[in-house]
């Protein structure tokens, strides 16, 4: 048991869901809500970042029923990161509803299904227990599944459907994958489950069958290649707020699992999967962005690097240091900061540019100075360039990839940085740069929650360029937590 009120963190949402089912016929009342919600959410989670530093992991059995039986919840530093963050991109994704989400789908349940999701980003984060974790991913992506049908438009409804019908399948390879380890360990508690791997000899062809399915379903989810078809066809079709929350969290939940699952599995028993990993991650890196090279629409571009982005994160789990994975925590929050902030800056270069395809926008620079600087912070950061977070993320990495002999990587590594950094220029010389096209859609105005979010995303990028020392040394607290213990 614990001091900290870990439930907290599945209270809030809940609550603030019920509430603003009760108030339906408010649409106002229910955007304070979600204010009220996650600006609670990120305050405490701050707070739990504090508490973990101080005092190490927490604990929360659930009903006073302890491990194997009973539901645990457990929080070291990399669940208080991410769900700190995740109260961070709610409250800005709520901002930036309230210029954005028409009155309509506030009157279909859009409020309550956006702090459901966050419920189940927050419950992932949070569980100790390998079924639990498939409990809180089916709520995360059932709210997922009708926030991105919400509006009913025929290219959502395509994109709908294809990111269901994978993310379904994930779901049954996932429950495969629990039967086995249930089947081979007795147990599905993540800490039970290490400690009886620990004590095993050899392996054993259900166990490594069972690691090969969870590792197969938290790949789907996290975008990895060859399984990232459901994300460049669905993240561009949804209203901009849906997408800039979805690109910050989804796949970072999917790269979580596999953190997590990795961290529970003796070297021993997960050496087969290592060069799976590994080669995995680099196709995640190349085909990526390579996709993001050859778009002319600004969230397919942005998609498309979402998985390039991936790569370098289950990278650093396939090298396998402490240092490597410190890296791809520091990568994941970083990510998480920029990749948010450039598909709200997408929703402005739309409203202020005239359209998402980059042939018919232009003019930018000379219209709105201060769009340019909103999306260069992030872009330049993604791209690596110093002395911006992405560059510390990058550098972290590489310097493990030599470390380990791994040059031939590392070179790929800055290989994807510099085409990833030309994705960027392109969106720059054709939206911002260059005149405006005669073909050019009609302007729409944008508003104080338009810019809000992208400010306090960008400072947040500043603030992590400026002092990255504070992230890496709670990122390799995080890394040595994840550690199996002996």
């Amino acid at each position: 048991m614990t001091g900290f009120p870990l439930y907290s963190f599945l209270l809030i949402p809940l609550i603030a869901a019920a509430l603003q089912l009760v108030l339906m016929r408010s649409p106002r009342a229910q955007r304070v809500v979600n204010l009220i919600a996650m600006s609670a959410l990120t305050l405490a989670g701050g707070a739990l970042v504090a508490v973990v530093r101080s005092s190490g992991p927490l604990t929360l059995d659930v009903g006073g029923w302890i491990m194997p039986v009973g539901i645990q919840l457990r929080a070291d530093m990399l669940s208080a990161l991410m769900l700190t963050i995740t109260g961070l991109i709610g409250f800005c994704g709520a901002i930036h509803g309230m210029a954005e989400v028409p009155r309509r789908d506030e009157r279909r349940g859009y409020h309550p299904l956006y702090q459901l999701l966050i419920m189940g980003v927050c419950g992932a984060f949070l569980t100790n227990d390998l079924f639990n974790l498939y409990v809180w991913f089916e709520l995360m992506l059932m709210a997922s599944f009708i926030l991105l049908a919400l509006g009913g438009k025929a290219p959502q409804v395509e994109g709908t459907v294809k990111y269901v019908v994978l993310n379904i399948l994930s779901s049954l390879v996932f429950l495969l994958g629990i039967g086995f380890v249930y089947t081979t360990l007795g147990s599905l508690n993540f800490t039970d489950i290490a400690a009886r791997m620990a004590q095993m000899e050899g392996g054993r062809t259900a166990l490594r069958l069972a690691l090969v399915f969870l590792f197969v379903a938290f790949a789907v989810k996290a975008g990895m290649f060859p399984l990232y078809s459901w994300l460049p066809a669905s993240y561009h079709t949804p209203r901009h707020t849906v997408s800039a929350v979805y690109a910050g969290l989804l796949t970072k939940v999917g790269v979580y699992a596999l953190l997590r699952l990795y961290a529970n599995i003796p070297a021993s028993q997960q050496e087969f999967l290592v060069p799976v990993v590994w080669c995995a991650s680099l196709a995640t890196m190349i085909f990526g962005v390579f996709g993001a090279a050859s778009q002319f629409h600004t969230r397919r571009i942005l998609s498309f690097h979402i998985i390039s982005q991936i790569g370098y994160m289950t990278l650093g789990l396939a090298v396998g240091t402490v240092g490597a994975i410190a890296a791809a925590i520091f990568y994941i929050i970083h990510h998480i900061l920029v990749k948010t902030n450039l598909f709200f800056v997408s929703s402005a270069i739309d409203r202020l540019g005239g359209g998402e395809e980059l042939k018919r926008a232009g003019g930018l620079y000379r219209a709105a100075p201060w769009l340019a600087a909103l999306f260069l912070i992030p872009a330049l950061s993604l791209g690596g360039i110093p002395p911006l977070s992405g560059f510390w993320a990058k550098l972290a990495l590489i310097r493990e990839l030599f470390a380990t002999n791994a040059p031939a990587t590392a070179f790929i590594a800055l290989g994807v940085g510099l085409l990833t950094l030309y994705s960027m220029t392109k969106i720059w010389a054709e939206a911002f740069w260059k005149p405006r096209p005669p073909e050019a859609g009609p302007l729409r105005p944008i508003t104080a929650a338009h810019i809000v979010p992208m400010v306090i995303l960008a400072v947040g990028t500043v603030a992590l360029s400026l002092y990255p020392s504070f992230l890496i040394e709670l990122a390799t607290t995080a890394a040595y937590q994840l550690a199996p213990q002996p």
